[in-house]
């Protein structure tokens, strides 16, 4: 059982939702954010991890600027790359189990049905070379990793990151206006955080190793995507479909990236939640963040006036 628990990349969409679920299952958690603990010095990181001594190390951390990767591939390698081989290396001396998540990137998305565990992995970018060499190291250092590919991951923390999220976006866009234009050729598997953060304690706690795919649980273009998401808001922007060809961006990007969860279902890890479903929990999450933060403004503002 484990009882230390050491959490990379906490601020995160899902990191905050690993620790946030850690630490109710009654663990110790030391969140790690990037201004703590640079995961690309491997001196500062075995220090880090042997002071704390941890069960568990949970890698969430990624260089994850998909196209800016394409013209500074070093630095995607070193997050992505080099970073877990210094976790692996760290967790092989402290005895300690690694959980690190990977990405659906790893494939070409020329197969045309949601990938599964044992498909062969083809990465067309900088930053997917990163992440799938982040699985050869964590692999090569230790004989059992947990390595969960997963795919568009959103969650409630996105309203409070630089970079947000596809429903973020959206939402700003609708905001916006004018017409919003997305592409229907390029299909993935949308995965609610918080559902995710779970599904990991299970697989933790099953003692489950080796690859496996955590997504949302159904294929859908990134138009289907932004459709359902306006629709569950309550909003009717102008949405149009673009594809591939007139929306260039300077990274490939595979086209059908979805994953098949059945590997994780067999093992009788709870299948996640339908997509419909995490959006909805999504926006009521995130209306209940909202109402607090302006609650605490107004609260500030009161005191304000009474000083």
């Amino acid at each position: 059982m484990f009882n230390r628990v050491v959490i990379c990349g906490a601020a995160g969409q899902l990191g905050h939702e690993l620790s946030l679920v850690f630490e109710a299952a009654g663990c110790q958690v030391l969140r790690q954010v990037r201004a703590q603990l640079d995961l690309t010095n491997a001196p500062l990181v075995e220090r880090t991890l042997a002071a704390f001594e941890p069960d568990l190390v949970i890698n969430s951390a990624a260089y994850n600027m998909v196209d800016v990767a394409e013209q500074e591939p070093q630095a995607a390698y070193q997050v992505n790359a080099l970073a877990v081989r210094n976790l692996a290396v760290a967790c092989r001396q402290l005895d300690a189990r690694l959980v690190h998540f990977s990405t659906d990137y790893v494939f070409d998305g020329t197969k045309g049905s949601p990938y599964v565990e044992e498909d062969r992995t083809h990465p067309l970018g900088a930053y997917a070379v990163s992440k799938l060499a982040g699985e050869l190291y964590a692999q090569a250092y230790l004989d059992n990793p947990l390595i969960i590919r997963t795919s568009g991951v959103f969650g409630p923390r996105g309203l409070r990151t630089a970079r947000g999220n596809f429903v973020e976006l959206m939402l700003r866009l609708a905001a916006g206006g004018q017409p919003i234009r997305v592409v229907e050729d390029h299909v993935a598997s949308p995965t609610f955080a918080p559902a995710l953060a779970e599904r990991t304690l299970e697989m933790v706690r099953a003692g489950l190793t080796g690859v496996y795919h955590v997504g949302g649980g159904a294929p859908m273009s990134w138009y289907e995507y932004a459709r359902l998401i306006f629709f569950t808001a309550g909003l009717a922007p102008e949405l149009r479909a673009t594809n591939e060809r007139e929306y260039r961006t300077a990274a490939r990007r595979p086209r059908f990236s979805a994953l098949s969860n059945g590997k994780m279902e067999r093992a009788g890890i709870t299948p996640m939640p339908p997509v419909p479903e995490a959006v909805q929990q999504y926006l009521v999450r995130r209306a209940s963040a909202v109402s607090a933060s302006d609650g605490a403004g107004s609260a500030q503002e009161r005191s304000k006036s009474r000083a």
